[in-house]
């Protein structure tokens, strides 16, 4: 297991008492960074134990702040077992953040939608998770973890009635995560239909159970950035119009977090 008790102690020094939420940020949604108030900003690098992130979309830096009203602590950029990294490597800044002493984790990401009631610029709640990746970073532990709410049900009402009010359209469904990198295969994605997801991607399913695991309340919203493989009159996916997709929907994105997070009880 790799350790956060290195990366922990660099947070306390530099930043002081833990924030109530950390938000990881999924690509092309960085720029809610740049709404952080009264912030300070560490390079990954910066951070002892934390590994760079090389994808381009996450601009690998921590955030600390306020959001909202809410005290903030933003990995712009996070970890992929398809850049090499081992689970609890993909799983440090979670962890990180849960041994700091942060009290709840939104989630976010890009992704492709599966279900046909998904269209790009859309925004999903994510009611449950699907782990195809064969990994898990508790492996080694004895740590039988319940998942049975893996994303907080009170925190997905209030998300919604947070949606309601501000006027963003909402949908929920079931994220299915796969190591990559490769994008999937039409058959894949009848696969993924046929077990229930409604969407897919390549991260957050290990960091909702490391948090789980520390006893973190998890929110998780994805974006949806294109139809998946076969879903879009046989198009192609591409990573630079995730991108594109992921910055346009970046006010609305940014509109439903600010409206909920004042909402939501820690």
């Amino acid at each position: 297991m790799t350790d956060t008790r290195t990366p922990c102690m660099v947070l306390g020094d530099r930043f002081g008492a833990p924030p109530d939420f950390g938000i990881v940020l999924g690509s092309g949604l960085g720029a809610l960074a740049e709404q952080v108030e009264g912030k300070t900003v560490a390079s990954y690098d910066q951070i002892a134990g934390f590994p760079m992130s090389t994808v381009a979309g996450h601009a690998g830096q921590l955030v600390v702040g306020k959001l909202a009203g809410r005290s903030v602590a933003l990995l712009r950029g996070r970890w992929h077992l398809y850049e090499g990294y081992e689970p609890t490597q993909v799983t440090i800044g979670v962890r990180s953040l849960a041994r700091w002493g942060v009290k709840a984790l939104v989630v976010t990401n890009a992704a492709g939608g599966v279900s046909p009631r998904l269209t790009a610029g859309d925004l999903m709640l994510i009611s449950d998770q699907i782990n195809l990746t064969g990994q898990s970073p508790l492996m080694g532990m004895p740590a039988f973890v319940d998942m049975t709410t893996a994303y907080d049900p009170a925190f997905l009402e209030t998300a919604l009635a947070a949606a309601r009010d501000c006027g963003v359209d909402l949908k929920q469904g079931v994220y299915a995560g796969m190591a990559g990198p490769q994008y999937e295969t039409p058959a894949e994605v009848r696969m993924l239909a046929a077990m229930g997801a409604d969407a897919v991607g390549m991260s957050t399913v290990l960091e909702t159970i490391a948090a789980r695991h520390a006893g973190i309340r998890v929110l998780g919203l994805s974006c949806i950035t294109n139809a998946a493989a076969g879903g879009s009159n046989g198009i192609g996916v591409d990573h630079k119009e995730v991108l594109k997709t992921g910055a346009a929907v970046s006010d609305r994105f940014a509109k439903l977090l600010r409206a909920t997070l004042p909402k939501l009880q820690v």
